[in-house]
């Protein structure tokens, strides 16, 4: 393949192409709206509302950057996941009152990478004044209801973002080389991948899936022979 260096990314050495790869999407999708609304600063106390593609990777650059990490999940069988195995600081599970009543006023800032239809008020009381929740995710099917009122009390912002650039994107593959932060994939063949397109619907994935088509390809040839 041949391409335009102004639109090919270099990988670091000791960066897996496997578990790198994925952060060329979900990575930069967290990792920008971490840097462009200065969510960075050591010592800041950040969400991370979903534990699942991105939000697993936004934990992880989050904690790359010496920033406390909440995770915010409707599943309770995730804390051990989130606290033991990424990193988190502290587990919030949203759906009860309590916990949610204890952590109110708390944070800095929030990163909400739900696809589904959520009430973001319950996620605005979660911020100290000043606060800033960033929705990295939206359902498309129906608009997000905005509690107005409740950001005024504390001028907090709700304000979303998208993706990063391409320098963006190489400044964040440079970070995640030098904190080794990668992706946790499944790495599957190209023949798996209306299986896989199955599983995603089941969202029986964690967190993403990689095609190695090297393999695959290098099978084919020892079928054939």
């Amino acid at each position: 393949m041949v391409a335009e260096e102004r639109y090919v990314i270099h990988f670091p050495d000791n960066l897996p192409l496997d578990g790198g790869a994925p952060l060329l999407c979900a990575g930069i999708t967290v990792y920008s709206p971490l840097k462009y609304f200065e969510l960075t600063k050591p010592g800041m106390h950040i969400g991370v509302v979903g534990l699942g593609g991105l939000g697993h990777v936004a934990v992880k650059f989050a904690k790359a950057f010496g920033v406390k990490v909440t995770v915010i999940s409707t599943s309770p069988g995730k804390k051990e996941e989130a606290l033991e195995r990424l990193g988190a600081d502290s587990f919030v599970v949203s759906r009860d009152p309590d916990q949610m009543r204890a952590a109110m006023g708390t944070m800095d800032g929030i990163i909400d990478t739900v696809f589904a239809a959520h009430p973001l008020l319950p996620l605005i009381g979660l911020l100290k004044s000043h606060g800033k929740l960033i929705l990295v995710a939206a359902p498309i099917d129906r608009p997000i209801e905005l509690p107005v009122y409740a950001l005024m009390s504390g001028r907090k912002l709700v304000a979303s973002s998208l993706s990063g650039g391409l320098k963006e994107t190489q400044e964040m593959i440079d970070f995640a080389g030098k904190h080794n932060v990668t992706a946790d994939v499944e790495v599957v063949p190209i023949d798996y991948v209306n299986t896989a397109m199955e599983r995603l619907e089941k969202a029986d994935v964690r967190y993403r899936f990689v095609i190695d088509i090297g393999n695959t390809e290098i099978q084919n040839k020892k079928e054939k022979a």
